[in-house]
Formats: structure tokens, sequence, C-alpha cells
């Protein structure tokens, strides 16, 4: 048996591509959109992908479930749980080679049978898939592919279906759901292997492990989660619902999307390399929505100092996905200041969640010659915690705290309104409608991506460089 976890280090993803090495099939558990990294790897090793299976309908990528449907005719296995809302719409109308599963319905690759297990909490409809390695004798799962379900010292977040997909009072029948089938786990063998489909880094928990793979005894014994489980459910659905960061805008969309059909690539976009001109004439199209320079320079004080109007600050670390989906229009039309050397990187980023218009780049030294000849450039004065506090208590500025309510209610600056950087937008009606707006974070890595989105929504703001640990000033606690 060929098995391979495919990591996506800016969603923290891992899909799986398993092989049977005696027929040369392969399937793909949980595949980005961008498919062409999973087709090749297969070809490497001599296999082909003739299946793919989900394990539910993903709230924080794009799946490429119908573009190996669409490009191959690949076979579909995709969850019948969780009732008529949770149905994969795109499949059951679409003519493709498509079999529906059931909890306890198995189906083989190649000498490699599948088992599926409905594991509901996370989403209604989420199934976990016991592997095992028939072709080597063997007649008892070694593993189990456990999706957003279980993730190493830590389980999937029950209430993006309220906080994310606005499916109103689900959060708490969901964490429910999610005990029922924790305790399912726990019935499981201890040696059994875990595979899930996050790591450290995404929203799909609170506390995911940077480990890539688990067991049920290793989980049993040291998550904290299931140690919640097991002092019983009211003990566990509070602690499940405790301090989960604000999902990103656009999880929702992603869900839709997942759910109703996939657009379908083909193929990557492929910006072209823009002239001066061209991009400063995108630039000035900044007050449409829909236009938008993203601004990748590795430098925030630079992007500060001097950056073209309307642009937005989003560099290329592994929050660039959450970054651009939490502050990006759907439909918006992108023109990227990224060295030609990362353009390929960012496209892979932005088609994975949805984001296809690329219409081009420019690199950053053109944009530099620009501003150095006196070329129009806007700027976001850049002050430290102290000089904000001393702008806060003297009534010239309000304090915007762009960090997770969880961090808000630790501790913060005295007066400071919060607004996690990942539904900034959502957040428009709680900001305060006058004066600076004085923006930090822990780093200053979140509120640099604040600061210009609020900039280019036409806000007054200073951006706060500074590390709120240092800061020796008083501060509050509690909740917003």
């Amino acid at each position: 048996m060929f098995f391979r976890q495919v990591f996506d280090d800016t969603l923290a993803q891992y899909a799986y591509l398993i092989g049977c090495q005696r027929t040369g099939d392969a399937i793909v558990i949980d595949p980005q959109r961008d498919i062409d990294r999973y087709v090749d790897l297969a070809a490497r090793e001599g296999l082909r992908v003739v299946a793919v299976a989900e394990t539910h309908i993903h709230a924080d990528f794009l799946s490429g479930a119908r573009e190996f449907a669409e490009r191959f005719g690949t076979r579909l296995y995709l969850s019948d749980e969780g009732g008529p809302d949770w149905r994969y719409e795109w499949a059951r109308r679409g003519g493709y080679d498509h079999v529906p599963l059931r909890d306890g319905a198995r189906f083989e690759t190649g000498d490699i049978e599948f088992r599926a297990l409905h594991t509901p909490g996370h989403t209604p409809e989420h199934l976990s898939f016991l592997v095992t390695d028939c072709g080597a004798g063997a007649d008892e799962p070694m593993g189990l592919l456990s999706g957003d379900f279980v993730f190493v010292g830590d389980l999937g977040r029950p209430d993006l279906l309220e906080t994310a997909a606005r499916v109103r009072g689900a959060m708490t029948p969901s964490a429910r759901r999610l005990y029922r089938s924790v305790r399912s786990f726990l019935d499981l063998p201890d040696y059994l292997r875990v595979w899930p489909a996050h790591g450290a880094g995404s929203s799909c928990g609170k506390a995911l492990g940077a480990v890539p793979e688990t067991t049920v005894g290793y989980e049993r014994r040291f998550s904290p989660a299931i140690a919640a489980a097991l002092e019983g459910e009211e003990a566990f659905v509070s602690h499940i619902l405790e301090g989960q960061p604000e999902p990103p805008m656009y999880f929702a969309r992603m869900k839709r999307d997942n759910c109703g059909g996939v657009p379908v690539l083909g193929g990557l976009p492929r910006p072209s390399r823009l002239s001066l001109p061209e991009a400063l004439s995108l630039a000035g199209a900044g007050s449409n929505a829909d236009e938008v320079v993203i601004d990748a320079r590795p430098d925030r004080s630079a992007f500060m100092a001097r950056h073209l109007p309307g642009s937005v600050y989003i560099p290329l670390t592994k929050s660039f996905c959450t970054a651009a989906g939490s502050i990006l229009d759907e439909g918006a039309r992108i023109t990227l200041i990224i060295d030609e050397s990362n353009v390929g990187w960012a496209v892979r980023r932005l088609v994975r969640i949805g984001f296809d218009d690329v219409r081009g780049f420019v690199e950053p030294e053109a944009i530099e010659r620009y501003f150095d000849a006196g070329g129009e450039a806007a700027a976001i004065p850049e002050i430290d915690l102290e000089a904000a506090s001393r702008l806060s208590t003297n009534g010239r500025g309000e304090v915007l705290d762009v960090r997770y309510a969880s961090e808000y209610a630790a501790s913060h600056l005295p007066g400071a309104v919060n607004a996690s950087y990942t539904r900034l937008p959502d957040y428009a009606d709680r900001l305060p409608p006058n004066g600076p707006l004085l923006v930090h974070c822990l780093s200053g890595a979140r509120a640099a991506v604040a600061a210009s989105y609020l900039s280019r929504e036409g806000r007054d703001v200073h951006y706060i460089n500074d590390l709120f640990t240092a800061y020796a000033g008083p501060l509050e606690t509690g909740g917003p």
C-alpha cells in the first residue's frame, strides 16, 4: 500500500493519496481544488487516481472532487448522511460516477478496503474512514482517516454551522452530536492510527497539534477535549464551545460552493506581468470593491510608509489564505504586487479559497521606483502601544484590538474595542464611527492586514507595530 499525506501549510490541511501498488489504482481523500499536485504525485509513483472520497463538506477551502470528476471521470465516494440539507447536490444531479455513503458502507481501491463511519458534530454529514490493507493480509484496519472529527490533541469545532454558515441555534446540538461521536471513537482499539485533515494553524479547531498523526490510545490519554468528554456530556459541551476563534468571513462561501458545486478550473490562472501604467490603472480602480491590489511585500513597515492608494497588505505567510478570505469580497479581481518567483504560490492559495480572477502582477521594484520618482503614494502612520495609549487617553483616537475575542477577554488595553481581523467586514457596525482607529494585535501581523483594509474603506487609521506582551501599561480583562 502506498500512503502519502499532502500538506498545505497555509490552511494547515492534509489530503491523502492512498494507492494499491498491485493494481496501480489510487484514491485521494479530501483533495483541494488544484488537483494537479495529486495527479502528478500519483504518476511519479506509478499510480492513477481512480477515486475521490471526502470526509465532509469543507468550510475552509474549495474541494477538488468535482474537478477530478469533470476532468477525469473519477468515481466519487461522498456522504449521504446528515439529512437533505447536507447532501452534495452537485454530485447528485450532475450525472457523475457517484457512490453515496451511509454509516458502515464499505468500498475498495485495489486491495485497500475503506469503511465509512458516520461521525457527526463538526458537521451533520461528517464521515471518517477506517483503512484496511487487505493486500498485505490484514483483516483489521490499521488507521482512521478522521477528517475534521479528531485532530491531534483536539476535536473539530461544532460551532461553525452557526458562526460561519449562520445556521441559528446549531452549535449546542452539534456539540451534543460530537459528544456521541467521541464516545463511539473511544470504542476503537488503542493501536489504531488517526490521520486528521488538519494540523496546527487551522481555524477548524482551537488547539490542534502540529504532529501529523496520532493514535486512538494517545488521544484517549492526552487530549483535553476527550478528557472533557469523559467527564460527561455537559462538561464536554461547555469545553468544546468555549474559546473558539472567530472563523474567517469566507467560510460560509466555501460551504455553499462545496455543497452546490465548485466551478471547474481546468487549469490554474496564469496572471501576466503588468507594466507600471497598467498596474497604476488597476490601483486607481480601488474605489470599486471588485478591483483590489494585494501588496505582498514582506516588510509591513515599508507598506505603511508608502503604498498604492487603495491597496491591501497581505504578505506571503501561513496566514495568507485566512487574511485574503477575511477581507476580500467574493468575485474580487486581483492584481498582485509580488516577486515573479512567488506568483504561482499566491495563485494556488487564492484559487483554493475561490479567488480565480488574478489579472496580473507587478514586481515590487517597479513600484518602489515609481515612489522614488515622486509617484502618488498613500501612507498609514505607524506607532507603538505606548503612543497609542497616550492618544487614546487624550481623546485623539480609539484603540481597535483585532485579536480573537478569547485573547481580548484575557487582557486588553483600557477602552479598546474588539473586532477580530477575520471578520472585520462583519463588524463594521461595532467600530467607533469617528476619530482615528489605533489598530493593534499580538505582534503587529494581523493589525497590518486590518489597518490596510480599514484604510481602503476610508477610515482614518494608525497602525500599531508592537508586541502586546511587551506593553507595560494598565490592562483590563473581560469579554466585549
